[in-house]
């Protein structure tokens, strides 16, 4: 499935141009120029290559201190609203990601204000059972196990329809199983995915994966490729 832009057009990916991005007085990112529009990308580097500050930039968590990004044509620093509607951000941990303190009313926020509130209870139904967790509209967040919450996370950010997900190591604090599960859910979605992990079995059937060293794009091809120049750099 094509992404579909602001005014109904085919979305032309996500661009970024000259995209540096400064932090604390360093230089986390530098000169980052490239054009995603694959269906599934992954991200990998050593910590600290600024793989995580690169998934932020795609849906403008974190601006560019030079340069520009833009989404489907929308630019992140004067149209934040707007891409954020159209990239969904999965977080590691999703604690730091739901903040109700039941499944149904986490979910029912994402919808406020874009749907009618009748429709809600509906939506967060179907979309409990389409993530394989039906029923869980009542149940209590903080009762849930790591691998529950992650599915409830990711949920949360897919009812609302994104046209990108970008995941920031969302298997990293879960056992094989769940690891398993919220890819298989990853890997049903129609929505194009940018895929930041450590875990390179992972990225076997992507389309596409990038290598980050020291704030620089290092490597940009097909996954084995990508995995052996990363295996390189790592000595």
């Amino acid at each position: 499935m094509r992404p579909v832009a602001a005014d109904g057009a085919p979305g032309r990916g996500i661009e970024l141009r000259g995209v540096s991005v400064v932090r604390g007085g360093r230089t986390v990112l530098a000169g980052i120029a490239l054009t995603l529009a694959e269906r599934r990308i992954g991200i990998i580097g050593a910590n600290g290559s600024g793989k995580s500050t690169f998934a932020r930039l795609l849906n403008g968590l974190i601006l560019p201190a030079d340069g520009a990004v833009t989404v489907d044509g929308l630019d992140t620093r004067r149209q934040a609203k707007a891409v954020r509607r159209r990239v969904g951000f999965l977080f590691q941990n999703p604690d730091n990601q739901i903040v109700y303190p039941t499944v149904g009313e986490d979910l029912a926020f994402g919808l406020k204000g874009r749907v009618p509130k009748a429709e809600i209870p509906r939506l967060v139904s179907d979309t409990l059972a389409r993530f394989g967790i039906p029923g869980f509209a009542d149940r209590l967040v903080h009762e849930l196990s790591g691998g529950e919450r992650q599915m409830v996370a990711l949920a949360g950010v897919m009812i609302a329809e994104p046209a990108w997900l970008v995941l920031d190591e969302p298997t990293t604090l879960l056992d094989l199983r769940n690891t398993r599960r919220v890819m298989s859910a990853v890997g049903s979605l129609d929505q194009q995915v940018v895929l930041v992990t450590h875990d390179l079995s992972l990225l076997q059937d992507f389309d596409r994966v990038l290598v980050f060293e020291e704030g620089r794009l290092a490597f940009d091809g097909p996954p084995d490729a990508a995995i052996s120049a990363y295996l390189r750099i790592i000595g």
